[in-house]
């Protein structure tokens, strides 16, 4: 959605426990949940400000927050089975 945050604790309320823990004891899980945060805030920030950039600047952005976001639901997965 247009203008709206996509943290993971909204992605994934079933796991939001599990991602408090990952934070503080999962290396990888918390560097990719901090540069996944990052870029969401930096994405939402453009599209409130509506500041000019490219679409396909803007899309690559968004495509990348994608994959974070599979490779963090990836290790919530492995971490909750």
């Amino acid at each position: 959605m247009f203008g709206e945050r996509h943290d993971l604790h909204h992605e994934f309320p079933q796991h939001a426990e599990l991602i408090h823990q990952l934070l503080g004891s999962h290396q990888e899980f918390a560097s990719l949940y901090k540069e996944y945060d990052d870029l969401d805030a930096e994405i939402l920030d453009l599209e409130q400000k509506g500041e000019p950039v490219t679409d396909e600047v803007f899309e690559s952005m968004k495509y990348k927050r994608l994959q974070l976001k599979d490779r963090l639901y990836a290790i919530l997965q492995e971490q909750s089975s």
